[in-house]
């Protein structure tokens, strides 16, 4: 029966797992938005049990069970011996960034304001990054990577900060935060570039969801106090997380390493254009948000601007691995190599994913 299911998986295109997974994570947030409303619904002696803080950490943890339930072959003792003291420090670092101080501050955004603005906004994720590597890593970009980077940050700015009904500039607490949480994944991004190569996929994702829900149950007993967290043994909490967590999270997660595995990176630069299509259309979809005329012309202009910002990092990527003998878009089954997946995977995948 294993042999069977992983026939029927090795039939499947490396870009439906992609699709999968973008549909998936565009999802995310207004899924979100739904279970927390279903909680306050059903409040537990005036309390709110799948609160922002319980739905991070319950899905952070589900993920890390589920996680290491697939990737429990890497964690061997050969592999873990490889990693240094520097490796696992990144791996820290990395894990509190994107699966603790991210995720927490998408969900602050989400309390704010609306599914379709926090999806916009964090689509200034991939021109953060440009700018980062080009600061830190010393990389060098052309011109098309900078005009791709400039429209993005142009549609973000269509899209929020001018308010057609008012004709004032005006942003809100809500894109703030989604905002701070775009810079924090993409500081994330560039610890994941420097440290990632060397570290195998499986111990990658689960250390990132385990030390994220660690980390975060800490601080938020500090800040909140110990009866921040009295409703996390509900049942009514875990029912819904197991489906989350599942379901949203940990397939989408999957979907999107395996299908970045066996993807070139013109597939992967299509899909992940398309992330903040999704995002709002799921938003228009189940949560019934309808997007304003600059939000439609300020996501164009994101859109094309995407584009053109992945289709030039490809296009570098391609010629400065190929000095390598390593073509990312060609290899002997049309797959990304081992030992970039976890990097390219990390890299592409921008916006809230989940937890």
């Amino acid at each position: 029966m294993k042999n069977i299911s992983a026939a029927i998986v090795e039939r499947i295109p490396g870009p439906a797992f992609l699709w999968f997974s973008v549909l998936v994570f565009g999802a995310a947030a207004s899924i979100v938005r739904i279970l927390s409303d279903l909680g306050a619904q059903f409040p537990i002696d005036g309390r709110n049990a799948i609160s922002f803080c319980n739905l991070l950490f319950a899905g952070n943890a589900c993920a890390a069970v589920a996680l290491y339930a697939v990737h429990r072959k890497t964690w061997n003792i050969e592999n873990l011996r490889r990693l240094s003291k520097k490796d696992w420090a990144a791996l820290m670092g990395l894990a509190i960034l994107a699966n603790g101080i991210a995720p927490w501050l998408f969900f602050l955004g989400l309390e704010n304001t609306t599914v379709t603005s926090v999806v916009l906004v964090s689509q200034i994720e991939p021109p953060l990054v440009l700018a980062l590597a080009w600061l830190v890593l010393g990389d060098r970009f052309g011109l098309w990577s900078v005009f791709g980077a400039t429209l993005c940050l142009t549609g973000v700015a269509m899209s929020v900060l001018l308010r057609p009904d008012t004709d004032n500039y005006m942003i809100g607490t809500g894109e703030l935060y989604a905002a701070f949480a775009a810079i924090t994944y993409a500081c994330a991004t560039i610890i994941a570039r420097l440290c990632l190569r060397h570290i195998p996929l499986g111990i990658y994702s689960v250390t990132r969801s385990l030390v994220g829900t660690t980390v975060f149950f800490i601080v938020a007993n500090i800040l909140f106090g110990p009866m921040h967290f009295v409703d996390l043994a509900s049942p009514f909490l875990w029912k819904w997380m197991v489906l989350y967590g599942g379901l949203v999270v940990v397939s989408g997660q999957l979907a999107w390493d395996y299908g970045v595995r066996r993807s070139n990176s013109i597939d992967i630069s299509i899909t992940t254009s398309f992330a903040p299509v999704a995002g709002v259309l799921a938003a228009f979809l189940i949560l019934g948000e309808q997007p304003m005329l600059a939000q439609y012309q300020g996501g164009v202009v994101l859109i094309l601007g995407i584009v053109i910002c992945l289709v030039a990092a490809r296009q570098t990527a391609v010629a400065a691995v190929g000095a390598q003998q390593i073509d990312p878009a060609i290899s002997a089954k049309g797959e990304l190599p081992e030992e970039i997946v976890a990097t390219f995977s990390e890299e592409c995948r921008a916006g809230f994913k989940g937890v």
